[in-house]
């Protein structure tokens, strides 16, 4: 197949990725291209794993052979060839855990822009020296603060939490802070040797005792001589102290263990930082302002408001401000002006995060490339959706080709191309039913988008359920929200909606199991299930505890004597040693971020040759964490304890999945749904206030009736459900709507409406009004 080099189409031929069979499509350049199918039809692996990724292969190609060496082990993808194909940049959800230190402004650089305007036009006081950028940066160490290293929080903590019971003696436990087991009794024994009274009850020691016990820097080192049980041989040995607060900070800074930190923080305050009042910067830094303000003030400002006051100046400040204005305005078009520099990114949606890059990568003025963009519209408000269309067809217009893998049907009908992938999820897709401009999809009879896309007529009226109760909320004052109370019915169905930062996550992380009517709260958010690829939909269900049983219960698993642990891939036994069980073995590489390639030993089937010879029904354990949940559920049909939890993953439409898919591949809505099927599937225990925050979220229209059935399901067997919902569909079906807003940030924060939604809809000053009569019947 030869093409002219000015052939205007990405031609990809064979695509075998993931669930794949062969694809050939080919995609127009220079337009705005959606990619549609129902969840786990194929379409990210058409547009992420087989486009992006051959075109993220190519640019390795043109690195040092060194380097390319280690890179090649990542393995190109799987697909005959792709021609016609431009350099890429990808836009996923999917994120490595940011840090505290991440901020908006550092997502966007226009950190960067601001630290110069302040360093080349800031007004310093009279004989200071001028300061370089990086001096206004609490991430370097020219900026950051020297007492709390630029985080603008100090830990620390008190005699009242280390000692909650003053009763006690040290040997009685005194200290709650201190680790139990050995190394408790080990600095207990410390203490006595240095010459302490273990005894006598705590509150009855002298102050400077207390004191010295609990929050010294020293760390002497005794003979200690352990008093133990007769028929054991006791020998000294060399023990070193550490106090109690060394102890906690030490473990709270070093400790891998989410539990060991957890139990750490019990006992430690946060407070702003006593130098820096929690600024994060050195005094010479906060000594210089521009207009007045420091930029520690600036950068707490939201954009909105940011933009407004960078005028005038001399000629220098004008042409840095002018920079800073062009970069804020892409950000604030995407309807994220309400977020301000400072706001740590781990406290974003993914939607935001994503939103962010985009408005960057408009400012960045690349050319002639293809942006892979992974449902750009998450989290989106429709009102905010018609700027997120525009903001695409500008990047277009610069010249560049748009590639979009989205289930909102407002950016689905706004594409010039369309590939839908299909008909079902996993096994059943995995075929481009479609390729081609949007309105001649209606004649394809096997595309489940064609009949959502084609068919704007609103859903069945639903009857409104009555309330058994109300649940109070508020006063809240926290975030934006202002003195806000709320009244969540109990026994039906709660939307809350509003435009994106208008409080809505902040007024559902009130209700509490706290609050009078809730007896069990249930959260499914969109966090992941596990950060390594050890973490899977099996594990996380427990699903893989009925599976190992099974196995050890074969004959040939009695014969070598092994039990359930060898059928664990986390443990030392039957695992292959060489990956320990991970299937994968890390590539260090030194520029780049590591990446992981199949183990050399086990292939990924991540056990030793003797535990795969143990077969249940001509299946080994490596093979039947290779089913997906479908096939799982023929396959284990007459094991009860593994059919119910296989039956629940169907009911929320994750049958596609496979059962030892890492948590790592799994996006923010699927792992909201197991989590989700991993309750379902619990013995019902009185009412349970269910919250979920988007979970429609990666969910084409036909997989969020699928869900919906499931949520009404619970209201009708008598719970509460309450969700903050975007799908106007969702809200339509709802018993109940809390409206927040009207704006983002400073211009939202209280509440507009509240009522059945043929209430909400009718409300004059909200944003969701004219969107939600749109679909009621």
């Amino acid at each position: 197949m030869h093409h002219s080099p000015h052939d205007p189409f990405v031609r990809v031929r064979g695509a075998r990725e993931h669930n794949l069979k062969g694809v050939d499509v080919d995609v127009p350049r220079d337009v705005l291209a959606v990619f549609t199918g129902v969840s786990g039809s194929g379409k990210s692996s058409l547009a992420f794993g087989t486009i992006y990724a051959e075109a993220q292969r190519r640019y390795f190609e043109s690195v040092a052979p060194y380097a390319r060496r280690l890179i090649h082990q990542v393995g190109a993808p799987k697909v005959g060839e792709v021609t016609g194909l431009p350099p890429a940049v990808s836009l996923q959800q999917r994120r490595a855990v940011p840090t505290s230190r991440s901020s908006v402004g550092t997502v966007t650089n226009l950190s960067n822009s601001l630290r110069m305007l302040f360093s080349r036009a800031g007004e310093y006081p009279p004989g200071a020296e001028r300061l370089d950028s990086d001096a206004f940066s609490p991430n370097t160490a020219a900026g950051a603060c020297p007492r709390c290293h630029g985080l603008g929080q100090v830990h620390d903590t008190s005699e009242e939490l280390l000692v909650p019971d003053p009763s006690l003696s040290v040997r009685e436990g005194a200290i709650a802070a201190w680790p139990g087991a050995w190394q408790g009794k080990n600095l207990r024994d410390i203490l006595d040797a240095l010459g302490y009274d273990v005894d006598r009850p705590w509150r009855e020691l002298p102050a400077e005792q207390r004191e010295w016990i609990l929050f010294t820097d020293e760390q002497p080192v005794v003979t200690v001589h352990p008093v133990r049980d007769a028929d054991r041989i006791q020998r000294p040995y060399q023990g070193t102290y550490m106090s109690a607060r060394r102890y906690v900070l030490k473990t709270f800074s070093d400790t891998k263990s989410p539990t060991l930190r957890k139990k750490a923080e019990r006992f430690l305050v946060s407070a702003p930082c006593p130098v820096c009042g929690g600024s994060r910067l050195r005094p010479e830094a906060l000594a210089v302002t521009f207009g007045g303000r420091t930029i520690a003030e600036l950068a707490s400002l939201p954009l909105t408001d940011l933009a407004e006051l960078l005028d005038g100046g001399s000629p220098t400040a004008r042409v840095l401000t002018g920079d800073l204005k062009s970069r804020i305005a892409p950000v604030v078009e995407l309807g994220l002006g309400y977020l301000s520099l400072d706001r740590p990114t781990p406290t974003l949606s993914a939607g935001e995060l994503q939103r962010l890059r985009l408005a960057t990568q408009l400012r960045s003025g690349l050319f002639g490339v293809v942006y892979v963009l992974d449902e750009p519209s998450a989290g989106l408000h429709p009102a905010d959706t018609e700027a997120l269309l525009t903001v695409l067809e500008r990047l277009k217009a610069a010249g560049n080709s748009v590639f979009v893998v989205e289930h909102h049907l407002e950016v689905v009908r706004g594409a010039d191309w369309l590939v839908d992938v299909g008909p079902g999820a996993g096994e059943h897709g995995g075929r481009v039913l479609y390729s081609g401009p949007p309105a001649e999809l209606a004649s394809v009879e096997e595309s489940a988008t064609a009949a959502f896309l084609f068919d704007e007529a609103p859903g069945p009226a639903r009857e409104v359920r009555a309330p058994r109760g109300w649940l109070k909320v508020g006063p809240v004052t926290r975030h934006n929200l202002r003195e806000v109370t709320a009244e969540f019915p109990l026994g039906a169905f709660t939307a809350v909606t509003g435009v994106s930062g208008s409080g809505k996550s902040t007024l559902i992380g009130e209700l509490t199991e706290e609050l009078e009517g809730v007896d069990r709260l249930v959260r499914v958010d969109q966090k992941p299930i596990g950060r390594t690829p050890r973490s899977n939909l099996a594990t996380y269900t427990g699903l893989f505890d009925v599976v190992r049983k099974v196995f050890a219960a074969t004959d040939a698993a009695r014969e070598h004597g092994y039990g359930v642990g060898r059928f664990s891939f986390n443990v030392a036994g039957g695992r292959c040693e060489t990956c320990q069980g991970e299937g994968f073995v890390s590539v260090e590489l030194l520029f780049l971020p590591s990446t992981y390639a199949p183990c050399p030993d086990c292939g990924g089937a991540r056990y030793n040759p003797e535990t795969l010879r143990v077969t249940y029904r001509g299946r080994n354990i490596a093979e039947v964490l290779d089913l997906t949940v479908e096939a799982a559920a023929e396959f284990f049909a007459d094991v009860p304890a593994a059919a119910r939890s296989l039956d629940t993953l169907l009911d929320v439409g994750l049958g596609y999945l496979r059962l030892g898919q890492p948590a790592t591949e799994l996006s923010g809505g699927e792992a909201q749904r197991i989590k989700l099927a991993g309750e379902l599937q619990r013995g019902r225990r009185g009412h349970t206030l269910y919250l979920l925050d988007e979970p429609t979220t990666g969910l084409h229209p036909a997989d969020v009736e699928v869900l919906m059935d499931r949520l009404h399901g619970l209201v009708d067997a008598g719970h509460t459900v309450v969700v903050v919902e975007h799908d106007m569909t969702v809200v339509a079906g709802a018993d109940w709507v809390i409206d927040l807003g009207p704006g983002g940030g400073d211009q939202g924060g209280r509440i507009v409406a509240a009522g059945p939604p043929r209430r909400v809809a009718g409300a004059r000053d909200s944003a969701t009004a004219p969107y939600l009569a749109r679909v009621l019947p």
